[in-house]
């Protein structure tokens, strides 16, 4: 039967359909069969190793022979190294705040927590005091109990995520040697191990919730958090051995689903919510802005908008020529002018020195003429203008007889360039402070100008802010080590000491937040580490101190040796 062009368009646009369908449903199906945790990993990065040896992971992983035990050991340390960060954050946070003034707790009770919460205290807050009793005592009182109940809640499952990961590195220390076998051996002894410790972490869960742990399935058969794993042996089929492997990432998923449930409630706020009321009027100011301006803008018919540009426009022009480039050309000509009057203004100083001494030699002839004697060379100029005065003074008694036949004519001569000498003397002192005078007026007007060059040398400044800002956040990066260095430390320590008292649960519990506390720190002093070419001996140094088998003393001596001998956690002295 022969086939139409219109059936194969069809039966084409089917095909497209159903392969469409296919590429929406294979994520979900992929999602809930575990297989993404696998294929991408999980919400943070693997930082601290395995307590297994470091080449033969190496060699594994450059030969491609990865063994499927240390993909899921490492998917399982990670994610719980994931949920206790996320606790850690919270509990600091409501820690910290717990410290806080009463002027501060009070704060934050009513404008920190949200909008309802606000409503909520506030209602409070009135109701008690419309009973005589004191508002700010009321919020201090719900402030310490909220606290207490979230730090309560938090420990109670930084606890147990911390003993649940100190018993992981507990059997992976114990069975590293058959996990770096790319055997089913290794695999089967892993299912087992992590069946165990799952079902240690979900009874730890019931006891620290009253055993309370999920809903329960149809009100009388309680589901259990972890689903049990297979057992399974060598030589067992793929598919057993695949739906183990699946079973331990389905767990997983719950294990995080069952931490993000519980601390919902006692998360650190996000900004927005701390932040609430700030943002409030700051949206309220920028609404009632945005529609004072689109109330002037042309959109609605009005000019103003365009006449405002047009005048801040002319404005800044104004502003550009009369402070700007005005002073700038007018302090320009007067250096250039300093320069170019040096010629002229040395030409005057030699008039005015030429004139000194003509009056001096009329000085001294007059004075030999008058009094018949040598006058000396060195004689000073006022004497032998006294000289001169007491003969004008003579003369002046028979001014008409005296002007043509007497010395009245020359004594007034010699006045008159006296007069002269002391005007070109006043002018070159004179041009010398006015001058200067111009140049001060000059940079006056050009104040703005300083400052505007200052506003646009600010790109500059904020590159050299930058550069600080960069060796500060290298500052900061080696104090946050050393603090979890010593975090570690104390944590070590007191591990060594409740398992010589043989306190089992409170040793598992401090080695779980050392290998926590650890993990942060090969975060922390990594990119400082590679730097300084230190980071090979630092990851080993950390690699050892994360082994349960390590000895104590021999932990107390890479502990001094990360503290004393490598750059990447001294404090730095200036920067």
């Amino acid at each position: 039967m022969a086939t139409s062009p219109g059936d194969t368009l069809i039966d084409g646009g089917h095909l497209v359909a159903k392969l469409a369908a296919a590429a929406l449903i294979a994520p979900a199906l992929i999602w809930s069969s575990g297989l993404y945790r696998r294929l991408f990993r999980g919400r943070r990065r693997l930082a601290l190793p395995l307590p297994i040896s470091h080449d033969a992971v190496d060699s594994l992983r450059i030969a491609g022979e990865m063994p499927k035990s240390l993909a899921i050991l490492e998917d399982v340390v990670q994610h719980t190294l994931s949920n206790l960060h996320a606790i850690h954050k919270s509990l600091q946070y409501w820690q910290s705040r717990a410290l806080g003034t009463d002027s501060q707790l009070v704060y934050f009770m009513m404008f920190q927590r949200g909008p309802e919460a606000f409503v909520q205290a506030t209602c409070q807050a009135l109701t008690s005091l419309r009973s005589n009793g004191s508002p700010s005592e009321y919020l201090l009182h719900s402030a310490s109990d909220m606290f207490a109940t979230k730090v309560t809640a938090l420990e109670r499952m930084q606890r147990c995520l911390a003993v649940f990961l100190s018993k992981v590195y507990s059997e992976v220390d114990t069975c590293r040697d058959k996990l770096t076998e790319s055997s089913d051996q290794s695999l089967c002894t892993l299912i087992a191990a992590l069946d165990i410790v799952f079902r240690e972490l979900e009874d730890s869960f019931g006891n620290a919730g009253d055993g309370q742990i999920v809903a329960t399935h149809d009100g009388n058969v309680p589901m259990r958090l972890f689903k049990s794993l297979p057992q399974v042996h060598v030589g067992s089929s793929d598919a057993v051995t695949e739906s183990a492997i699946s079973l331990i990432y389905e767990n997983l998923q719950g294990l995080d689903s069952f931490v993000s449930s519980e601390i919902s409630s006692h998360r650190k706020p996000r900004n927005i919510t701390i932040y609430w009321l700030p943002y409030t009027f700051g949206a309220i100011g920028l609404s009632a802005c945005s529609l004072w301006l689109l109330r002037h803008s042309s959109l609605m018919g009005s000019s103003d908008m365009d006449n405002w540009i047009h005048d801040a426009k002319e404005s800044a022009a104004r502003f550009w020529d009369v402070n700007v480039a005005k002073p700038t050309i007018s302090i320009r000509d007067l250096l250039l002018g300093v320069f170019k009057c040096t010629d002229k203004c040395g030409v005057r100083k030699l008039e005015a020195q030429s004139t000194a001494e003509s009056l001096r030699r009329m000085l001294l002839a007059f004075s030999e003429q008058t009094l018949n004697e040598e006058q000396p060379q060195d004689a000073s100029e006022q004497a032998l203008m006294d000289t001169v005065m007491k003969r004008y003074e003579e003369e002046l008694k028979h001014p008409v007889r005296n002007m043509f036949s007497g010395e009245l004519a020359r004594t007034m001569l010699i006045e008159i360039q006296k007069h002269r000498l002391d005007l070109e003397q006043s002018l070159v002192e004179l041009d010398r402070i006015v001058k200067a005078n111009r140049i001060n007026l000059a940079m006056l007007a050009a104040l703005p100008t300083f400052g505007l060059s200052l506003l646009l040398l600010s790109p500059v400044r904020a590159l050299a802010v930058h550069v600080q800002g960069a060796e500060r956040k290298g500052r900061i990066a080696r104090r946050q080590g050393r603090l979890l260095l010593i975090q570690a430390e104390q944590k070590l320590m007191e591990f060594m000491r409740c398992k010589d008292n043989e306190m089992d649960e409170e040793a598992c519990f401090n080695f779980g937040l050392a290998v926590y506390a650890l993990d942060r720190l090969y975060n922390a002093v990594e990119f400082h580490a590679r730097g300084t070419d230190e980071w090979f001996r630092v990851r080993e140094d950390i690699f050892q101190l994360a082994m349960p088998s390590t000895g104590m003393q021999r932990k107390k001596n890479i502990l001094s040796r990360l503290d004393s001998m490598y750059e990447c956690l001294f404090p730095l002295q200036h920067l």
